[in-house]
């Protein structure tokens, strides 16, 4: 097992940014990629809220770009899984993957969330071309056009409000008779002349065009059993992200949703381990926060080795007696 100073796990734009400024610190990161280089934001057809960009990019050149550049300081990809980690002990951690074991001094975790998917066919087809899981990105690109919005609780009624500035109408589709966000939302929604309801009803299907776009979605009422088609431009999915913080066995702090809980430093409760990006952020869910809270990760990890280096210098030094000690 080699000895690395940094450690990220995740690749998505935290994760990017966190081994950018450990890599301009001259610490030689490793970045484990997990199963999708760049995760969530690798799936988005086109990003035009990201800074730096007067026209749309691609969330798959983005990371591209990202790529390229934290690799020219030295960030070293590996294409690989976390299986499992020990932090039990504290710095050096232990952090083992499919292929190999890695001692690492700092770790910081970047691994995101992966929204709750209706496992429909279609959904997977045409995401990014129609399906999409954040408002807030797409939908710009759906000005003008018929939307349907599923979910009751209250990410889905506050999405369901902000499309309506960009859509035609929003239709909320939802499995129950009555929605579960607050009484306010829901006031909110309902003296909103674009939004109406489906009650009642979840989607069996997407359905779209050869060239990638939705056309409608297959509704079954779950009451009555009865089956209808309805046209649609998009789908808006909002039934919840789950984080993937199952794979730390609980070492870390994490609220009753799974999210990792970190300080402004964004410090988890282990010293030495770090946290930023979705996996502790279920408010925002931005590519611009999440390479502000990984750029933040990166430097308190720099301080934190800094602040330790003697004393981790110590610990690197090869404990193993030599021939004529």
């Amino acid at each position: 097992m080699k000895r690395e100073r940094v450690v990220i796990i995740g690749s998505g734009p935290a994760g990017f940014a966190a081994a950018l400024y450990t890599a301009r610190a001259q610490l030689n990161p490793v970045m484990i990629a997990g199963n999708t280089l760049g995760g969530q934001v690798s799936l988005t057809h086109e990003i035009e809220n990201y800074p730096g960009f007067p026209e749309p990019i691609s969330g798959h050149e983005l990371v591209e770009r990202f790529r390229e550049q934290v690799e020219r300081f030295g960030t070293r990809l590996v294409y690989d899984v976390v299986t499992s980690v020990d932090f039990s002990k504290g710095s050096p951690f232990t952090v083992n993957t499919t292929d190999q074991t890695y001692l690492a001094d700092a770790v910081i975790v970047t691994i995101g969330a992966n929204p709750r998917k209706l496992g429909v066919p279609g959904e997977d087809e045409y995401t990014g071309r129609g399906v999409s899981y954040c408002g807030t990105c797409d939908g710009f690109f759906f000005r003008g056009k018929d939307i349907v919005v599923v979910g009751g609780g209250d990410s889905a009624v506050e999405e369901a409000i902000f499309l309506t500035k960009f859509a035609n109408s929003v239709n909320i589709i939802h499995r129950r008779e009555s929605l579960r966000a607050g009484v306010a939302l829901q006031a909110r929604a309902k003296h909103n002349p674009k939004i109406s309801y489906t009650w009642n009803s979840v989607i069996d299907r997407i359905n779209g065009r050869p060239d990638g776009t939705v056309t409608s979605v297959i509704i079954r009422d779950v009451v009555s059993g009865t089956i209808t088609e309805k046209p649609t431009d998009g789908v808006f999915i909002f039934i919840g992200h789950d984080p993937n913080s199952p794979v730390f066995g609980g070492q870390l702090a994490t609220d009753d949703s799974g999210y990792v809980i970190t300080d402004q430093l964004y410090r988890t409760n282990i010293d030495g381990v770090f946290a930023a990006g979705e996996i502790q952020d279920h408010i925002w869910r931005q590519v611009g926060t999440s390479v502000g809270q990984g750029t933040s990760a990166g430097m308190s990890a720099i301080l934190w080795l800094q602040e330790r280096e003697e004393e981790l210098q110590d610990l690197n030094a090869d404990p193993t007696p030599q021939v004529g000690d």
